[in-house]
């Protein structure tokens, strides 16, 4: 999963960045090419297996996330998106919006006043606007088509106008694709437009070390992404955020408690990007390798097997299913699971399920 991390000058994105990969990208200036970084999922269960397995690796689900450069002229008053910065965009599976809240006199905001509500609105209105332009211009390419169409093929372009003319209509009242009802035929047209308010959104509010006890009055504020499965919100010290995941897990750890703060920022965003972009997590075991797989949620095994190789996928015959509390029960000892009729024998359209552990018998 790639998650895109995008903001308004001056809001902390690049340190947003630093603080949920360990990076070290420059925070001054603007940068012209994306910083790239990679986060390990935290999973107890993943140490846990390992503990019963005693592998030679042990290999977390990872999430990549991206701090975007900004577009020449900013985002957030150019009414609409193009150019590299749109392709970018589509590229990611997850956008993260980092709205300031921090005040720094030396950092001046580029509307002057510190608004982390305004700065959310403003950057979701420009996703919306930049859907508007290519929904507009996808109804302006089928009307040339409709002209020298048969009669059989005006019915389905038609079809295909009507719908995106009430996409555009939507829209315009600053209702996201996420929020429309679209049907499951209506989402295979869509599959490869890469629409912005299709994708799921967390919004982080960058705040001071003085706004910790603040932060949920603050996420208040924000009820645009409240209750919404594929969209999330938090608050971050970014800056103190990025300190901290320089340092040895020991000392992290005893600043946390000093300060009260007990998950990190690198936890949370792996946490609300796995949710609101419908990932879940499964497990292979063995000796060599002890290892879990991020995938979406709903997908078949077969399916899930070709994460692991193509092969897999290819020629799969069955998988040795069990879920990792029935494993646990067992003290990991698959032949004392597989003995009380635990492991299961699933074909190809069995639902993954978070936690399973999976081993997949195939041919090629």
């Amino acid at each position: 999963m790639e998650v895109g991390i995008i903001g308004l000058p001056k809001s902390g994105k690049t340190t947003i960045f630093n603080a949920v990969t360990a990076g070290s990208a420059v925070v001054d200036g603007f940068a012209k090419s994306s910083n790239i970084g990679v986060a390990k999922v935290p999973d107890e269960r993943l140490l846990t297996l390992s503990n019963l397995f005693n592998p030679k690796r042990t290999t977390p689900a990872e999430i990549t996330f991206i701090d975007l450069p900004p577009p020449p002229d900013g985002i957030g008053d150019t009414r609409g998106i193009s150019g590299e910065f749109l392709n970018n965009l589509q590229a990611v599976d997850v956008l993260l919006l980092v709205c300031r809240s921090f005040s720094d006199p030396s950092v001046i905001h580029v509307d002057d006043l510190v608004d982390f509500k305004r700065d959310a609105e403003s950057m979701m209105y420009e996703l919306i606007f930049s859907d508007i332009d290519l929904v507009s211009r996808r109804i302006d390419k089928l009307l040339e088509k409709y002209k020298g169409a048969s009669k059989i093929e005006r019915a389905t372009l038609d079809k295909e106008k009507d719908f995106f003319i009430r996409l555009k209509d939507q829209l315009g009242s600053n209702i996201a694709i996420r929020d429309q009802t679209i049907t499951t035929e209506e989402w295979k047209i869509l599959v490869g437009y890469q629409l912005l308010t299709a994708k799921p959104v967390i919004a982080v509010v960058n705040i001071d070390e003085n706004q910790i006890q603040e932060q949920q009055a603050m996420l208040d504020q924000l009820g645009l992404f409240k209750d919404k499965s594929d969209m999330g919100m938090t608050t971050m010290c970014g800056k103190l955020e990025m300190e901290l995941a320089q340092m040895d897990k020991a000392s992290e750890k005893e600043f946390r408690e000093d300060l009260g703060m007990q998950q990190s920022g690198m936890d949370q965003s792996i946490d609300l990007s796995y949710q609101v972009g419908g990932k879940i997590s499964f497990f292979t075991v063995g000796e060599d390798e002890v290892k879990a797989w991020e995938i979406p949620s709903g997908i078949s095994v077969q399916r899930a097997a070709g994460k692991i190789h193509t092969d897999l996928e290819r020629g799969f015959i069955r998988a040795e299913v069990i879920h990792y509390e029935e494993l646990i029960s067992c003290s990991g000892v698959l032949a004392d699971a597989r003995k009380k009729g635990l492991i299961r024998s699933e074909g190809k359209d069995y639902i993954v399920k978070d936690g399973d552990v999976v081993n997949v018998l195939f041919n090629v």
